[in-house]
């Protein structure tokens, strides 16, 4: 029976090669001369820390959306709040005017005085 084998040929550098950008950045960086001994593995910490502040950007970056958002929610509800408290304070003035306090009053039976007040003096040996 016959072994297999496996047959590499060498690549050309022939215009079929490939004509887009990641074949131009693969031609001028050469990164099959960094692999061909394997991963670097020194190289290892520098690349974790790269992926680890690229996530921790990412991340920051999410939570900014997510605070932005909070705060425009926010600033809607104080405006709803504003506005019912200028409402409510309108009302409340309305109602606190002296001619519809009478009128309320009055189911009461309670009348509007038409006099005037009047001071009491009282000496002091008198009380």
């Amino acid at each position: 029976m016959a072994d297999n084998t496996i047959r590499i040929e060498p690549k050309s550098k022939s215009s079929s090669a490939g004509s887009g950008l990641f074949s131009f950045i693969e031609r001028r960086l050469k990164f099959e001369n960094y692999f061909e001994e394997g991963f670097p593995v020194q190289h290892l910490p520098r690349i974790a820390f790269v992926m680890m502040l690229g996530l921790f950007y990412i991340g920051n970056t999410h939570y900014a959306d997510k605070t932005v958002r909070r705060i425009n929610e926010l600033q809607a509800e104080v405006e709803d709040l504003r506005a019912d408290y200028t409402t409510t304070k309108a009302d409340l003035m309305f109602a606190s005017k002296q001619s519809e306090v009478a009128r309320k009053v009055s189911q009461y039976g309670l009348k509007e005085s038409l006099k005037p007040p009047y001071k009491i003096a009282v000496d002091k040996d008198e009380y």
